[in-house]
């Protein structure tokens, strides 16, 4: 019994050891009671519809081991005598580790929101996935901006100094990364004023493709022949760009033409059989079919209508129907279609005799 009476750093043995039995408890304690709740958490939020429980779920997930132990070492040194500045080092650790933890909380929680709130929105309005991504990253440096403060803070740091020097040295790489802060700016335009939005069909210049990703500093769009194509921010906001993902209809124009051996009586009914054509279709509204003009080997009919729906894809299907009627009608009516043709007149020179 002597020796657990022995006394080390103003401690007996046995309180050491009483400490360690303490601590290890007390960390396997938290441990166990973190998983339960966490599990039953997660069973009660597949059973409902509810975020509450997700979002509670998400939260005490992202509980660290690491705190688990500083906070079961806090609960060991209550039972044991500690120097002044080790006992004012210890609950110093033990705020910095719970100013730590609640960020890593306050992601799960504005992680688990904003995923939410995505998914309810993102088939009503593909532009919630591109103001997600940015409320998520300025949320984020922000929170983690206030753990850092309140974390030096507590370890005894000049906030006020460090700031002011961080507030010049800032101005400094604002500077030095004027391209980067460009871009990071336009980003935030893109965001707030939705030029186009993930899934939207844009044209750039020569290049064309949907918008894959909204990011900080680059928009990747993909191409129709594959290819992944990654633009500057500023560079594509400074662009007149194309959005064919805010077409309501697209306005569809197409000329045909005909021989000029055509009857005049056949050349009238032409435009009624265009305007049949086109209505056959239930996607389409005509606006107009007219003899256009002669051309060099053809008499000219233009026809203009409109796609109820701005998909590609349905337009060419309905092109492709509107053609194969006017084909059908044509070859009914005796009507040729006209193809470039050239008419070479000669003339014998008279001959001269004696």
């Amino acid at each position: 019994m002597e020796f657990f009476q022995r006394t080390i750093a103003d401690n007996a043995i046995q309180t050491w050891l009483l400490a360690v039995v303490l601590g290890l408890g007390s960390a396997v304690a938290l441990r166990v009671t973190t998983r339960v709740i966490i599990g039953r958490l997660r069973e009660v939020a597949e059973r409902t519809a509810t975020l509450w429980d997700d979002v509670l779920a998400e939260v005490l997930g992202a509980t660290k081991t690491a705190f688990l132990l500083i906070i079961a070492a806090l609960v060991a040194t209550l039972v044991l005598t500690l120097p002044g500045d080790w006992d004012v080092l210890v609950r110093r650790v033990a705020a910095v580790a719970f100013i730590v933890q609640s960020g890593f909380w306050g992601i799960a929680a504005l992680s688990g929101w904003l995923t939410d709130y995505k998914r309810k929105r993102m088939e009503d309005d593909p532009a919630a996935a591109t103001t997600v991504g940015a409320i998520g990253f300025v949320g984020k440096l922000l929170l983690w901006t206030v753990v850092l403060l309140l974390s030096l803070d507590n370890l005894g740091v000049d906030v006020t100094a460090l700031m002011a020097g961080l507030g010049v040295g800032g101005i400094a790489v604002a500077l030095a990364a004027q391209n980067i802060l460009g871009d990071l700016f336009a980003s935030m335009s893109i965001v707030l004023d939705k030029p186009f939005v993930l899934g939207d069909f844009i044209v750039v210049g020569e290049f064309a493709g949907s918008v894959e990703q909204v990011g900080l500093k680059t928009t990747r769009i993909r191409s129709l022949t594959g290819e992944q194509l990654v633009f500057s921010n500023a560079d594509l906001l400074g662009s007149r760009v194309r959005n064919y993902g805010r077409m309501r209809e697209r306005r569809i124009l197409f000329s045909i033409g005909v021989i000029y051996q055509t009857p005049k009586a056949k050349l009238e009914t032409i435009p009624t059989i265009l305007r049949e054509a086109v209505e056959a279709s239930e996607r389409t509204r005509f606006d107009r079919a007219h003899f256009k003009g002669f051309g060099p080997s053809s008499l000219d009919f233009e026809i203009v209508y409109y796609m109820l729906v701005p998909d590609y894809g349905a337009y060419m299907d309905v092109q492709q129907a509107i053609n194969f009627r006017i084909f059908e009608r044509f070859s009914a009516e005796g009507i040729e279609f006209a193809y470039p043709t050239q008419t070479v007149f000669v003339a014998r020179e008279g001959s001269t005799g004696a």
